[in-house]
């Protein structure tokens, strides 16, 4: 009876939505990663074309003096389809809804560079880590900078950061390396990858993984399969992917990197670093000390 009074698509949609919202906030990992992922780039699209549809069926039913109660539900259903969409659009600022303390393993680590650097973003909050904070994967995420930088230059050289070295953070085995994409201008969009070129690194402490992004074009000195240790050189900071002037993007996930359908839908860990013998989450515009 209930399903007769609903309509079976109605239904279908309900049991989505109920599903979708209880992986993201309670079964997490990977099918809460890509159900976050779907909720906020793929039901929208769903939800807008849905409205539409079910709003000129329910006209049509009306003209014609016919029930339109399961077009008036669906076109209700649609519209929580595409609520999402003004997070996506960060109109509505949420951060991928998990809690920090019931999430592990964390991982604390050392600068990866030798001397002070600056978190452009990083924290736990939408507030300081808005591009990152926002996405599962990279929930916990940082980019690193050096004075000067967001200073609306279009020349790579003017940025602090640009071609220093960068030393691993961890002990562990190097599972994924690329360093053959060009560095873009600064403050443009014509990058061919988000990630540009990187390296992988599987943590011997945790059995977890650390990605080191946006390095410079053939700077890179590791090879997959290599063991690394605290300080070991790895490249140098560059300028490619998706990003809008030299940084380095650093994040700790559970999966394997190489391994995951979609970067997007791997799980994020905490990451800290080492300050003092304390581990400390910096936040944007915080000083991480070199070693």
């Amino acid at each position: 009876m209930f399903k007769k009074n609903i309509g079976v698509l109605n239904l279908i949609l309900i049991i989505i939505i109920l599903f979708s919202w209880i992986s993201v906030f309670y079964i997490h990992g990977v099918i809460g990663a890509a159900m976050w992922f779907f909720l906020k780039l793929i039901f929208p699209i769903i939800g807008l074309i849905g409205v539409m549809v079910f709003t000129v069926i329910a006209i049509v039913f009306a003209v014609r003096k016919k029930q339109i109660r399961k077009s008036l539900l669906s076109i209700v259903i649609c519209l929580i389809l595409l609520f999402p969409i003004l997070i996506t659009m960060n109109v509505v600022p949420v951060a991928y809804p998990i809690d920090i303390k019931k999430t592990g393993p964390a991982l604390t680590i050392v600068s990866p560079f030798k001397e002070d650097s600056i978190v452009g973003f990083g924290g736990d909050t939408i507030k300081n880590n808005t591009p990152h904070a926002m996405w599962a994967s990279e929930r916990w995420a940082y980019d690193m900078v050096m004075e000067p930088y967001n200073d609306g230059s279009s020349k790579l050289s003017d940025y602090g950061i640009w071609d220093k070295d960068v030393y691993s953070p961890v002990a562990g085995t190097v599972v994924g390396v690329f360093d053959k994409e060009d560095d873009i201008k600064p403050n443009t969009e014509d990058f061919k990858s988000m990630e540009g070129n990187h390296v992988y690194i599987k943590v011997k402490e945790t059995g977890t993984y650390i990605l080191l992004n946006h390095l410079k074009k053939n700077s890179v000195k590791v090879k997959v399969g290599q063991e690394v240790k605290v300080s070991d050189f790895l490249g140098k900071v560059g300028n490619s992917g998706s990003t809008s002037e030299p940084h380095l993007h650093i994040h700790h996930q559970r999966q394997n990197p190489v391994e995951i359908i979609y970067p997007l839908f791997a799980e994020g860990l905490p990451l800290y670093f080492e300050d003092n013998n304390q581990s400390v989450m910096l936040v944007k515009g915080e000083t991480l000390r070199a070693n």
